[in-house]
């Protein structure tokens, strides 16, 4: 989790968070609790909270935009995992709540300037 994600949170709070059912601990060598997901196809599931609108996963705690958590940050999903910097999604999540955009590789951070 980048050092943003920790105080963002919005994609967390913005889009349905699906991944492969044999990730939740329902199968030998899952790791995500399956009491926190639900099925969205037969071979998917997605975090609870994640599947309405608005949105919001039920594994984050705090305030969006603010100073946030993932509860089951060790245990997380692929889908988590790969949300590791600044995308043109994370972008649209993020003006969905207000905050500006976060600078890509390279780029000076908008956010400190």
């Amino acid at each position: 989790m980048s050092q943003y994600c920790q105080s963002c949170g919005a994609c967390c709070a913005h889009f349905r968070v699906s991944f492969y059912w044999g990730e939740s601990d329902a199968h030998p060598g899952g790791t995500v609790p399956k009491r926190l997901t639900i099925p969205v196809t037969p071979y998917h599931v997605a975090m609870r909270g994640t599947d309405t609108s608005p949105s919001r996963c039920v594994a984050l705690s705090g305030e969006v935009g603010s100073d946030v958590a993932c509860t089951i940050y060790a245990q997380r999903s692929s889908t988590c995992r790969d949300f590791t910097e600044a995308t043109i999604e994370c972008d649209r999540a993020r003006a969905a709540y207000g905050l500006p955009p976060l600078p890509r590789s390279g780029e000076a951070d908008p956010v400190a300037a």
